[in-house]
């Protein structure tokens, strides 16, 4: 179990603006956690300090009732796995030696059977044997991402953090990369917390969404709990447009106003008249 518990965060203590303010929340196990929120609202810098990647200025991060401070590097890295937004790497380096890395905490660089077997199973999960001798920079967007992934994968932890892992991917790898995130959780029942900019996404996948403003927590909920005008317009400062799909809340990115100058919709002084195609949660 995660637990954070009143975490404040100054990269300069002597700012009067923390960037994260005051947070608490318990990781949902086996689960995909999304973290949405405007640029700056602190979502990366709370993943920074669940990983122990930076400390937290005050408060603790508990990873099974033990501080993740007091943790030795190796342990914490057989209990959690961070991917970052971007993953700089100056080397010629095989799809094979990248996914053989994930075992560095538990080998220490020497791998064993047991290792070779993880680094297998993690290439053949993410559909990457037959690629396992092209170089990194030899793959595309998708295949790049999924190996990385898989490097995550073969660390073999309980606890897998992923900073963006849509950036710069269309929509076809972006969808391709949620489905095998959505894998890891029903399939090997790890825990997830993401950080995602596409709402919808984060509608789509996630069980938990925490939705965060300026350093904090605004609210946390299941996605339609969060995907409302009363939580994301505050977030986001935009007026967004709220609708219904099988029972799920997506957001619509249309102007309202463009709707109703084309007649579908209409909107009078005392009630709202909304057309079927644009259903919407008011």
């Amino acid at each position: 179990m995660i637990e954070v518990r009143n975490v404040s965060q100054s990269y300069n203590k002597k700012s009067s603006e923390p960037t994260l303010k005051n947070i608490s929340l318990t990781v949902k196990e086996k689960e995909i956690t999304a973290l949405v929120g405007a640029n700056g609202a602190g979502k990366s810098t709370l993943l920074s300090v669940m990983t122990n990647i930076i400390s937290a200025t005050t408060g603790e991060v508990l990873l099974d009732g033990c501080d993740v401070r007091k943790l030795k590097t190796a342990d914490l890295s057989k209990k959690m796995a961070f991917l970052r937004q971007s993953q700089q790497i100056n080397v010629k380096i095989t799809v094979n030696d990248l996914v053989e890395y994930g075992r560095f905490p538990h080998c220490g660089g020497r791998l064993g059977t047991a290792d070779h077997k993880c680094v297998e199973e993690a290439l053949e999960y993410m559909a990457l044997a037959d690629l396992r001798h092209r170089y990194l920079d030899e793959l595309s967007g998708g295949q790049r991402q999924r190996a990385f992934i898989a490097m995550i994968l073969a660390q073999d932890t309980p606890y897998i953090f992923l900073d963006e892992p849509l950036n710069n991917l269309d929509i076809k790898y972006s969808v391709e990369m949620m489905k095998i995130i959505k894998t890891l959780v029903d399939d090997l029942g790890k825990t997830v917390i993401v950080v995602l900019h596409d709402i919808n996404f984060a509608a789509a996948y996630a069980g938990h969404i925490i939705a965060m403003k300026d350093g904090q927590i605004f609210k946390e909920g299941t996605p339609n709990e969060i995907i409302t005008n009363e939580v994301l317009d505050p977030v986001f400062d935009h007026e967004f447009n709220i609708s219904q799909q099988d029972g799920r809340h997506v957001c619509l990115y249309f102007d309202e106003g463009d709707c109703t100058k084309n007649g579908c919709c209409e909107k009078d002084n005392s009630d709202r008249k909304i057309c079927e195609r644009h259903r919407r949660i008011s």
